[in-house]
């Protein structure tokens, strides 16, 4: 999870899974962590890779956050289970997007939602 209080400005963001989470986003899509891994050169059978691309996908999110759009790594989900890993709410918990207690999968819905809202028709 990305979790530096310092803002994330665009220059920091990964501009391949950036551009690719957009495109999709603008078409109603959903993709997996494993299917977005080779644009940023990462291997999810390997720890390592997995907690970059936490990192990309914090700093994604937080930069949307930043500019009042819903986290755009929502779009992002395990293959078998269809919703996205712990470091997805943990991230949405530290932007103060989700109380602790509060349902995760609802969570999840709303924000998938709200992407599609936010992309729809964006250029």
């Amino acid at each position: 999870m990305w979790s530096s209080k310092e803002p994330v400005t665009e220059n920091m963001l990964h501009k391949p899974i950036y551009d690719e989470l957009k495109r999709l986003a603008k078409r109603q899509a959903t993709t997996t962590y494993g299917a977005i891994a080779p644009l940023a050169a990462l291997e999810m059978d390997n720890p390592p890779d997995r907690e970059e691309m936490r990192q990309i996908l914090g700093k994604i999110s937080t930069y949307e956050h930043q500019h009042k759009r819903p986290m755009l790594s929502a779009i992002v989900v395990y293959k078998q289970e269809n919703i996205p890993g712990p470091g997805f709410f943990e991230l949405a918990r530290h932007l103060g997007l989700l109380s602790e207690g509060n349902e995760e999968l609802s969570f999840f819905c709303q924000e998938v939602t709200r992407v599609y809202a936010a992309w729809k028709g964006a250029d």
